[in-house]
Parts: structure tokens; C-alpha cells; sequence
């Protein structure tokens, strides 16, 4: 699957996480929306869940004070947008003309995105073990962005089975929150590439920006990460989150980055030719 699959100018495709960061506020997600666009994003992500099935009935029930409730339940419920929440959404992002899809962490999850033709889907790496959920997602035909967060490579080889390769993106991540420079091992974008022989992108955790930059160097195909308005915000994810500001700035030097790759190729460059003729002082060999 090539990134131009997705109809952007840009060779790097750069996701904002906006995931559970919007609190349950419609219009502070479409805020969010626009000033992914504004920055210079590509798309933006959210994530669907199916309450009832994601969560146990034990889990739902234990106490848990936020501002929607006294319970666990009340928060997720809370949390979860609704489908007219979804058309809105969709509408706006067709008006900004910036992408937009979700994780689903259920089956059902992924009939209702397909409502919305969605141009691909992401797999959140605490469903990576979840072969119905995998079968299902295939089954659309879409692409498929596989974060590969806490898990090892056997069980990676397994959701990599499940897929067809050409329509497969691996996203290498670590799924600590935040997640210290010393453990985030972007060597790992190479074993994956080199043993998937599929495009590999990069999901990052850690609150600087110059790590996602970085991976860029190491070939990755597109960044994602968590997206807030400001980490001050109520939120379990906000902490772990960089903000609009951030945002631009990493986007600066990711465009940096893909215009110092160059083609690989050594040679003289024309531009170099009179400095060459100048301050080479013997050419014997």
C-alpha cells in the first residue's frame, strides 16, 4: 500500500491522535479538528468503542469520580460520541478537507465507521490479539493501521497473517504514557520493515518532538500522536499529548527531515563543482 493511496500531496502521512482528548465535547473536538488542519496535519483519529462489549459489567460498575458520574461506566458512556456526534464530524471534515477515521475496539465499531466510507482503519495495539476483530477489519477492504504497542513478535506474526500485505501499515510504538526516550527503541521500525517486508509508521508517546522527527530518518511512512488543545485539560490522555503549538513545530522538522533524505545516490554536486576547484589542492588518484 503506498501513502498516495490517500489522495495527500505529502509524501509523510501525519495523523493527530485526537482519540478520548475532546472529553465528550462535540465542539471541542471540531476546535480540535481545525487546528490539526491549521498546523499542517493530515488527518485526524478518534476511537469507537461499543461500551457493553469493550467493558465487563464488573468494570463498568466500579466507582470512579469524573465529571459524568460516579462510575467507570459513566465516564466511558460519557466519552463516547454518538452517530449524529459522527455525521457532524464527518461533515466538518469534508469542509476543512482533512481525513479523518477511528480505531474500532469492537466489531460492531467497524460496521458503524463504515457508514461513513472511512478510507482506512487503525487498530489500537490493545486489540492487536483480538482475531475477530482483525477478520472483521479486513473483511472492509480498507487499509489497515496496525499499532504494534506491547506486544512481541509472535504475536505481531499472527495479526500480520491475518492481513493482506499490500493493504497493511505497521505502526511501531510503545505503549507507555508517556513513554521515556530510553524505551522507545526506534530501531524497531527496521526489524519490523525488515521482517514484514510492509510500511512501517510510527506512534509516539513521548512528550518531546525531535523522537518522531527522528524516525522519520529511520523511513517511516507516516507519525501519529496524541493531539490536545492543552495539557492542562481534564483527561487521562492530555498528559501524554502535544499541543497545536507543539504540533507545528514537529511538523516543521518532519518536512525538514523528508527534504534532507535526498535520493541515496553519492556524487560531486553541480553546485560544489567551483568550491571543489578552489580548495582542492592535489587531485592524484
Amino acid at each position: 500500500m503506498r501513502i498516495a493511496d490517500f489522495e495527500i500531496s505529502s509524501r509523510m502521512l501525519i495523523i493527530a491522535e485526537i482519540g478520548i482528548n475532546h472529553n465528550g465535547n462535540l465542539e471541542i473536538a471540531k476546535e480540535m479538528i481545525s487546528s490539526a488542519k491549521h498546523v499542517g496535519c493530515n488527518a485526524v483519529k478518534f476511537q469507537k468503542r461499543t461500551i457493553e462489549v469493550v467493558y465487563t459489567a464488573e468494570e463498568l460498575s466500579k466507582p470512579r469520580e469524573n465529571p459524568f458520574g460516579p462510575t467507570n461506566g459513566d465516564l466511558k458512556r460519557g466519552l463516547e460520541f454518538s452517530k449524529e456526534a459522527y455525521i457532524e464530524i464527518d461533515r466538518f471534515c469534508n469542509e476543512l478537507d482533512i481525513i479523518w477515521f477511528a480505531s474500532p475496539w469492537d466489531e460492531a465499531s467497524v460496521d458503524f465507521l463504515e457508514q461513513f466510507d472511512v478510507p482506512c482503519h487503525k487498530v489500537a495495539a490493545a486489540c492487536l490479539t483480538d482475531a475477530g476483530l482483525l477478520r472483521r477489519l479486513k473483511a472492509t477492504g480498507k487499509p489497515i493501521l496496525l499499532s504494534t504497542g506491547m506486544s512481541d513478535l509472535p504475536e505481531i506474526d499472527k495479526a500480520v497473517d491475518i492481513f493482506d500485505k499490500e493493504n497493511l501499515i505497521l505502526f511501531h510504538c510503545q505503549s507507555l504514557y508517556p513513554a521515556p526516550p530510553d524505551k522507545v527503541n526506534l530501531k524497531a521500525i527496521q526489524t519490523l520493515s525488515d521482517r514484514y517486508n510492509v510500511p512501517v509508521g510510527y506512534s509516539g508517546h513521548e512528550l518531546d518532538t525531535v523522537i518522531s522527527a527522528a524516525a522519520v530518518a529511520l523511513g517511516v511512512v507516516s507519525i501519529e500522536r496524541h493531539f490536545t488543545l492543552d495539557r492542562d485539560m481534564w483527561g487521562s490522555d492530555q498528559k501524554a499529548s502535544i499541543n497545536p503549538e507543539e504540533m507545528k513545530n514537529l511538523i516543521c522538522n518532519i518536512r525538514l527531515v523528508e527534504q534532507s533524505l535526498g535520493d541515496g545516490s553519492v556524487y560531486c554536486l553541480p553546485e560544489e563543482v567551483q568550491i571543489k576547484e578552489k580548495l582542492r589542492r592535489v587531485n592524484s588518484i
